[in-house]
């Protein structure tokens, strides 16, 4: 789920860079909510493969 969450919220951090229509900072905040969640699909991830 984390993986999808991080997939969708790059790319529209990505359109929203290219299509010039950025609302400030706004834009920045898909790419950090992106990296949280695919630090936390990674770190969900250790745990289940550590606990196995």
């Amino acid at each position: 789920m984390y993986w999808t969450m991080g997939i969708i919220l790059l790319v529209l951090w990505g359109l929203g860079l290219t299509t010039g229509s950025t609302e400030g900072y706004w834009v920045h905040l898909l790419l950090l909510f992106a990296m949280v969640a695919l630090l936390l699909a990674v770190v969900s991830h250790g745990r289940r493969a550590a606990s196995a």
